[in-house]
């Protein structure tokens, strides 16, 4: 590798390590409420409060939150509640849904993953990580109008981070999805839009670049398993959706690089379907769940177009 391409790799991973600290400083935040959809410990829902005065008989937008982390045990919701008390002091009303992840891994797997975050957790579960985004969402509107009433479930927009990011597509994608899938709904889901973070939003483009250690092909299997069940499970086969769908991602990202989103982006245009996508100069994966970002406050303004 000549010495120029070296360092400039050498620079972005230091850069996008300072990001991820920054990200992950900050406290984690209690929850104003949680309800549970299921009875696994996992099964829950975290709400956050509209913060500040909500006027007598009106009610707010309602951001779903889906976290990120390679669909991996280790990463729970905690890590963004900063950002949910973020959005909740922009006025939104925040469920934060928690759901079934990878569980310990053989020895094979460790060496799969190995030299990245989360090494030796098989990323996610088939099917119970989507079971459970399906279960929450079909959940929500109840449990909206019980722990949250400020909240309008009508105005809701579905915001993901990175593997989260994938879920939210997904789940936004439900009613195009395979006639035998049991996630599949009969009408698209009453969202206003979805603003998928850093997306791993294209299995075929993230498998070949070995993103979060090939946490895709874990997710749904390794051999004839993946390509069997990427039509179930992968956004960039379920579309187009008709639902409004914006991308944020950062050009230095170099955990989910921009590759990915772009793809997606791509194959929504060859679908008849336009999928907005947000490219921001000298930013990584991180910034954009952390309050500290001027990124963070981009995420916060994409949100607040589709949902107000």
């Amino acid at each position: 590798m000549p010495d120029d391409v070296a360092a400039a790799r050498a620079a972005a991973e230091a850069a996008e390590a300072a990001e991820e600290k920054s990200a992950f400083s900050h406290p984690p935040v209690d929850p104003d409420a949680i309800a549970a959809y299921g009875d696994h410990p996992d099964q829950v829902i975290d709400f956050y409060a509209p913060r500040g005065e909500v006027a007598p008989g009106s009610q707010v937008p309602l951001v779903v939150l889906l976290h990120g982390g390679a669909w991996r045990a280790p990463y729970d919701r905690r890590h963004v509640t900063p950002f949910a008390e973020f959005l909740a002091r922009r006025g939104f009303g925040v469920a934060n849904v928690e759901y079934r992840r990878g569980a310990e891994s053989s020895a094979a797997d460790a060496v799969a993953g190995a030299g990245v975050a989360g090494a030796g957790v098989v990323a996610g579960r088939w099917p119970e990580t989507f079971d459970d985004i399906a279960a929450a969402l079909d959940a929500l509107p109840a449990l909206v109008r019980e722990s949250l009433p400020q909240a309008d479930w009508r105005r809701t927009v579905l915001v993901g981070h990175s593997a989260g990011g994938h879920l939210a597509l997904w789940a936004a994608a439900r009613h195009v999805l395979p006639a035998d899938a049991p996630w599949r709904t009969a009408r698209p889901t009453p969202l206003r839009g979805v603003v998928a973070l850093a997306p791993i939003a294209d299995f075929t483009v993230a498998d070949k670049l070995d993103v979060c250690g090939g946490a895709s092909r874990q997710l749904l299997g390794g051999g004839v398993e993946f390509a069997e069940r990427q039509p179930y499970a992968d956004p960039a086969f379920l579309l187009p959706t008709g639902i409004a769908t914006t991308l944020v991602q950062g050009r230095t990202d170099t955990v989910v690089p921009q590759a990915v989103a772009e793809s997606y982006a791509d194959a929504a245009a060859k679908a008849g379907e336009v999928v907005g996508l947000t490219l921001l100069e000298d930013v990584g994966h991180f910034p954009l769940i952390d309050p500290a970002a001027d990124a963070c406050a981009v995420v916060a303004e994409e949100i607040a177009q589709l949902a107000w």
